[in-house]
């Protein structure tokens, strides 16, 4: 299969030059000559107005996906817990769903958490598939992929969603590869084509500088994880749904982990994505001793600390404290921007809270754009203010 040139019907325009994106073509003697390291993607076909441009690569086909249906969302639970990430899905699944004209469903799996049941078809959950074994008291990749894989083979979604937890993470790409589809990582939107309805991914790509959205015509199901904290759970009034246990058999030879004790890692931290208060510090606030005011308003204000790429970066924070595009997205009631100019990439992380309060000692930081009262000062001068006066109102 080959890309080639009718010189006879090229006129020299060089579209097909600037269009193609593997530099795949040059001009020689006023027409355009295909190279080397030409891949055939066709991009220069539908550019060439004199169809010049000739192939024999046969248009790929976009199979019949008629008999998929449903929007699922792995209902991801720790010790009898849901995870948050699993409800901001549903609201999201239910718009969706609603496009298509399709129903919701959730994956429940886990031990003794059919009482989890009625709070995801509150949530919006149709169907509510469960999955209730010892084996899965524990999350183990393959115990949680070999039933996910099965009920996707046998009922056919048309989308399944995932948060992109730890779990949701390790999961999904386990099942993409099983059920052989296509998953886009840590998408921050998605949406329906309106015209081809098929689903719009959208995620961070090339460091968090341009935002790339992915469709998957191909295959099915369409999978993607979304990060924690980029939707909003939306409760269903008077849903009603039905409980669909799974009938399959598991048993601890096929899993091939044993969990032999768990560790719990000591943190007095909130995870970020749960946090009513964060204070975020940026460039501005100087180094990691310029962090310590910082954490002392956090505390006044029973609040955690963040930051942007840079501070993670210098090692004034951990990465779990970041704050944007390629780190944590947040919807706190309060968010207090310190030293911080206000970069496209990480506005992108918090553009969802409540209530945000701007410090910079730029007046044109872009950060007072998108902020709800801002303050033009030195943060080392301000934020010692905030908390002397915070102190003196025994908040």
């Amino acid at each position: 299969m080959a890309i080639w040139i009718e010189v006879d019907l090229c006129n020299g325009c060089t579209r097909c030059l600037k269009g193609c994106p593997y530099d795949a073509v040059e001009m020689k003697e006023g027409k355009a000559s295909i190279l080397e390291r030409c891949t055939s993607c066709g991009a220069c076909l539908a550019l060439c107005k004199q169809k010049a441009i000739q192939t024999d690569v046969k248009p790929r086909v976009i199979p019949d996906f008629s008999d998929r249906k449903g929007v699922w969302v792995f209902a991801e639970q720790r010790h009898g817990q849901l995870h948050a990430a699993s409800l901001e899905l549903l609201g999201k699944a239910q718009e969706l769903a609603a496009i298509l004209k399709q129903d919701v469903s959730a994956l429940l799996l886990g031990h003794q958490v059919s009482n989890l049941c009625d709070t995801l078809i509150k949530h919006g959950a149709d169907n509510v598939y469960l999955a209730e074994d010892p084996i899965l008291k524990d999350y183990r990749t393959n115990a949680y992929t070999n039933i996910i894989e099965g009920l996707v083979r046998e009922h056919k979604p048309n989308i399944l969603l995932m948060g992109a937890t730890h779990i949701g993470r390790d999961l999904a790409p386990r099942i993409s590869r099983r059920v052989e589809v296509g998953l886009t990582a840590d998408c921050t939107e998605l949406s329906i084509d309106p015209e081809e309805k098929i689903l719009l991914q959208t995620r961070p790509a090339f460091g968090g500088n341009v935002m790339a959205t992915i469709a998957n015509r191909y295959s099915r199901p369409q999978m993607a994880t979304v990060r924690p904290g980029v939707m909003e759970a939306v409760i269903k009034s008077g849903n009603k749904g039905q409980v669909i246990s799974y009938k399959g058999v598991l048993e601890e030879k096929e899993i091939g982990t044993k969990l032999l004790e768990t560790v719990k890692e000591d943190k007095k931290r909130v995870n970020l994505s749960e946090a009513k208060v964060i204070v975020a510090g940026g460039r501005g606030v100087g180094d990691a001793k310029g962090f310590r005011i910082l954490e002392e308003l956090a505390g006044i204000l029973g609040g955690e600390i963040a930051g942007t790429r840079v501070t993670v970066e210098e090692g004034w924070i951990p990465y779990d404290r970041q704050v944007g595009q390629t780190g944590q997205s947040v919807r706190p009631e309060l968010y207090i921007a310190c030293g911080i100019s206000g970069a496209i990439q990480h506005r992108a992380g918090m553009m969802n809270s409540r209530y945000i309060i701007a410090v910079n000692k730029d007046p044109r930081a872009p950060i007072f754009q998108v902020s709800d009262w801002g303050l033009v000062g030195d943060v080392h001068e301000v934020i010692p203010q905030m908390i002397e006066m915070l102190k003196q109102q025994k908040i």
